[in-house]
C-alpha cells in the first residue's frame, strides 16, 4: 500500500469509528429514556442497567454496520470530491477501480470483523441483554401450547396434552418408540415433571408397554425417572433466542430443530444465513456509496449526502422486508430470500459504476 491508500483508509476507518460512536450514544440516550420507567417499576440496580448497555451497544453497532460504513464512505468520498482530491488522484493517472481499493480494504476489514463478532462475541453478550430485556422490560412469559408433538431422537417421539412452564410439569404424556415405521414400546404417564436436583424427568403414574413380536409385556407404576434429549428451556420463552447464539451453538439448534421437526427451525437458518450475508453488504454499499459521492456537484456535497443516505434508507427497507417475506415463507427459498438485498443492488451497483467517467 502507498501513503495515498494509507492516507484514505485512515480516514475512511477513522470517520466510521466516530460515526459509530456518535450514533450509538444517541440510540444509548433515547433508549435508556423510553425505559427508565421499567428500570425504576422494577429498581433495577445502577450495575445491572450498566452491564444491560455495555451488552446492548454492541448488538446496536453489529445492527448499523452496514449503513454506518456506507454513510461513512459517502462522508469521505464527498469531502474528498469537495476539495477536488479525487480529481487530482485520478490526473495523475490512477484508475478509478485503483483508488476505490484502500475503502474496500477498510470495508473488507470492518465486515470480517463485525463477522466474527457476530458469530461469537456479540451472542455473548446477548445472553445478558435478552435475559435483561424480558425479565425487567417484557411481561412475564407462559408457555400456552396444547398437543405438543416432539422428535427428541431419531426413534423416539414425545407427545403432551400441555405443558405449565412456571412449574416444569407437562401433563398427559405419552412416549413412543418406533423403528422402520413399527411401534416397539409406548409408555404414557399423567405427568412429567423436571427435577432439578438431578437434571432428568420424572414420569407420574406410568405405564408402559413393549411390543416383542406378538407378545405385549406391560408394567406400570408411580413414579419412573427417564433421561430425555429435552429440557425445561425448550418450553421457555423463544423469543430472540437466535440473537444469544454463537455460530457453532447456532448450528447445533438448527440440527436439533430439525430432528424435532420444528415450525420454527427457518428462523434460526436465516439467522445464520444474515451473519454471512452481512460482510458483503457493507463491501456492496462501500462500493455504491464511492460511486455516488466521487462526482464533484454543482448542488454541493449536501446534496451527495442526502442522497447518500437517502440510499441506506432504501436498503434498510429492503432488508427489512426481506427478511420478513423469508420468515413468513413467501419465498421457497430462505436464503434467497436473505440475499436478495445484496443481489439488487449488486446490480445496481454495477450499473451505476459505469456511469462514473474515468
Amino acid at each position: 500500500m502507498k501513503k495515498l491508500d494509507w492516507y484514505i483508509l485512515k480516514k475512511f476507518l477513522s470517520t466510521f469509528v466516530f460515526v459509530l460512536f456518535v450514533l450509538i450514544m444517541i440510540i444509548v440516550i433515547i433508549d435508556f429514556t423510553e425505559k427508565n420507567d421499567n428500570f425504576m417499576k422494577n429498581e433495577v440496580s445502577v450495575k445491572e442497567i450498566t452491564d444491560y448497555y455495555l451488552a446492548f451497544m454492541p448488538y446496536m453497532a453489529s445492527l448499523l454496520t452496514p449503513i454506518i460504513v456506507f454513510i461513512s464512505t459517502v462522508l469521505v468520498t464527498t469531502k474528498m470530491a469537495a476539495k477536488t482530491e479525487i480529481i487530482a488522484i485520478l490526473s495523475s493517472g490512477v484508475s478509478f477501480m485503483r483508488f476505490m481499493v484502500p475503502f474496500f480494504i477498510g470495508a473488507s476489514f470492518i465486515g470480517s470483523l463485525s463477522f466474527i463478532a457476530n458469530s461469537y462475541v456479540i451472542p455473548e453478550a446477548n445472553k445478558y441483554r435478552v435475559s435483561f430485556e424480558l425479565q425487567y422490560i417484557k411481561k412475564a412469559f407462559y408457555f400456552n401450547d396444547r398437543n405438543i408433538h416432539l422428535r427428541v431422537a431419531p426413534n423416539l417421539y414425545v407427545y403432551m396434552d400441555r405443558y405449565n412452564n412456571q412449574g416444569d410439569v407437562g401433563y398427559n404424556v405419552t412416549l413412543e418408540k418406533i423403528e422402520e415405521g413399527l411401534l416397539l414400546e409406548k409408555l404414557t404417564a399423567r405427568t412429567i415433571k423436571w427435577d432439578t436436583a438431578n437434571h432428568l424427568w420424572r414420569l407420574g403414574r406410568w405405564e408402559r408397554r413393549v411390543l416383542e413380536g406378538s407378545n405385549e409385556i406391560i408394567s406400570s407404576g408411580d413414579a419412573l425417572d427417564t433421561v430425555l434429549y429435552l429440557s425445561p428451556e425448550d418450553f421457555g420463552n423463544q423469543e430472540k433466542l437466535w440473537e444469544t447464539l454463537t455460530m457453532t451453538e447456532l448450528n447445533h439448534h438448527i440440527d436439533q430443530q430439525t430432528l424435532r421437526g420444528s415450525a420454527d427451525v427457518d428462523i434460526y437458518k436465516i439467522e445464520k444465513y444474515i451473519r454471512f450475508m452481512s460482510p458483503f453488504s457493507v463491501i456492496i454499499l462501500t462500493f455504491i456509496g464511492i460511486i455516488v459521492s466521487s462526482k464533484k456537484s454543482r448542488r454541493g456535497s449536501g446534496f451527495q449526502i442526502a442522497l447518500g443516505f437517502m440510499i441506506a434508507f432504501v436498503f434498510v427497507i429492503a432488508f427489512i422486508l426481506s427478511r420478513a417475506l423469508a420468515e413468513a415463507n413467501t419465498f421457497n427459498n430462505p436464503l434467497l430470500a436473505v440475499w436478495l438485498p445484496n443481489i439488487i443492488f449488486s446490480i445496481v451497483s454495477v450499473f451505476l459504476y459505469r456511469t462514473v467517467p474515468r
